[in-house]
């Protein structure tokens, strides 16, 4: 015990920015050697004498990328078998130097098309001066993002992840704490049927497609605490709200509470098929959290950030929720993703009850900044308005001149879909793979309809153009039926 006081004893004597600082003398002595103790461990490029083999002495001569996707990378994607080497605006180019127009954005997230030079400017200059230090210290970057944020929408409070799945996993924290914090031992968030919410182990269970759910359950049960409504249906939400607010009598006799923690609805299902909420629906979930201390989230992870026309998806709706998530186009395909609140649920959280890593580093920051500052300065949501009627009318016309292939057009701003119908004698992947051969990059969203989602820059022109490939590829489905 004496040996280790005294050895706590010198400890204290130094302090800690001496315990971890150098000296003058020694950085003088350092630099005037050729080769000091810091980096003698650190050899020259080209002369590895480890067993590690470098990614650029690896000999994948006899490989393509295919091949080399197939015996490496996990097959969890149906890819097409086309490889991108290169983008620029609203085009991407494979390697056999072909090119497409791309109206699938990365799966709505390139937000600014390809090798934006604002966003690429923005950074290129952050990696120069710092890309992560983690959320142990302040970064401008972060504080400035939230800010934007905030400013522009009903939120007081931002927090930063990586992607839409990590943000909606927030949301859903946030309405758990939210909930005990109100005496509710049981508490269930309710989501929509069709929804989609994210591939973590909670957010598919929100997902409410048991397609998602498959071999992923324990005894039979996803995460618990989630039920579902068909969406749009206030009715159902009403006679659900109610039924949860109920707690059985057994659990009541153990001391438990069951009650609704938040009701949780993308104000417009992408995967779900390109389905818009509705005003009364919206109107009715808000009435229904402030009439029973539930939280309001909105799941903007795919329709947020401009896509709809209007910044978030929510003011389509005329609704201000107490959360709402966004990711995707909020970086421009830098990978980030961000949870809002606002009132009482922006202050929910404390230090250690949630965390990222990377959430919110400088890097990915600086994109979300560049876009956001190009959307301001750019006049992007009008561009997104303009075009999206484009789209709609053209989608409409082709439609009308194809009744036995195409139904129902419908969605917002850039984010639009079209039905393919029951008889149609394909499926909406098989006209994406039509449209591919024409040199346009669509995507399904479920079964039955082909989405359009561009980035959001996209001309006139390349409307047009998109909806002329289009409509070709249907010309020739329907001529070799």
């Amino acid at each position: 015990m004496k040996i280790q006081s005294a050895i706590l004893g010198v400890a204290l004597a130094v302090s800690p920015a001496a315990a971890f600082s150098t000296s003058n003398h020694n950085i003088a002595s350092a630099s005037s050697s050729t080769s000091t103790q810091l980096y003698s461990t650190i050899p020259k490029p080209g002369t590895v004498t480890t067993s590690l083999t470098p990614p650029s002495k690896l000999d994948t001569s006899s490989s393509s990328t295919a091949d080399l996707f197939e015996s490496r990378v996990y097959k969890t994607y149906g890819r097409y078998p086309i490889t991108f080497t290169s983008g620029q605006g609203c085009i991407l180019t494979d390697d056999t130097g072909k090119n497409y127009l791309d109206f699938v954005s990365g799966i709505a997230t390139c937000a600014l098309g390809h090798n934006n030079e604002a966003l690429t400017s923005a950074i290129t200059n952050q990696m120069k001066q710092l890309h992560h230090v983690s959320n142990l210290y302040y970064t401008p970057g972060q504080a400035q993002l939230a800010n934007w944020l905030c400013t522009n929408s009903c939120a007081d409070k931002a927090f930063f992840c990586n992607s839409g799945a990590e943000s909606n996993e927030a949301a859903i924290k946030l309405a758990r704490r939210h909930a005990n914090n109100r005496g509710i031992t049981d508490p269930v968030i309710i989501t929509a049927e069709n929804s989609f919410h994210g591939r973590t182990l909670a957010t598919v269970t929100a997902t409410g497609q048991p397609k998602y759910h498959k071999g992923f359950t324990y005894g039979g049960e996803m995460v618990r605490g989630f039920q579902y409504t068909p969406y749009n249906d206030v009715e159902k939400l009403k006679a659900l709200v109610e039924e949860i607010n109920q707690t059985p009598e057994e659990d009541a006799r153990e001391g438990r509470k069951r009650g609704v923690a938040a009701i949780m609805m993308e104000p417009l299902q992408g995967e779900g098929g390109i389905r818009p909420g509705t005003v009364e629906f919206f109107a009715a979930a808000r009435k229904l959290c402030d009439d029973n201390g539930a939280l309001l989230i909105c799941d903007e992870v795919q329709v947020g950030m401009g896509r709809s026309g209007s910044l978030w998806g929510h003011e389509q709706l005329g609704v201000e929720p107490d959360v709402f998530t966004s990711a995707k186009a909020l970086g421009g395909g830098v990978p980030i993703g961000a949870m809002m609140a606002k009132g009482e649920a922006a202050n929910v959280f404390g230090p250690g009850d949630h965390a990222s890593t990377y959430g919110g580093n400088p890097l990915a920051c600086a994109a979300g900044l560049a876009v956001a500052e190009y959307l301001s300065e750019h006049n992007v949501l009008d561009n997104v308005r303009v075009r999206g009627e484009q789209l709609a009318a053209g989608l409409e016309d082709i439609t009308n001149r194809y009744p036995s292939v195409l139904g129902e057009t419908r969605g917002w701003g850039l984010l639009r879909g079209v039905v393919i119908k029951e008889d149609a004698g394909c499926t909406a992947a098989e006209l994406v793979g039509d449209a591919m051969k024409e040199g346009l990059l669509l995507v399904a969203a479920g079964p039955s309809v082909v989405r359009f989602v561009p980035p959001l820059i996209v001309s006139e022109d390349e409307i047009n153009d998109a909806l002329a490939r289009f409509e070709k590829a249907i010309e020739k489905r329907v001529a070799e039926s």
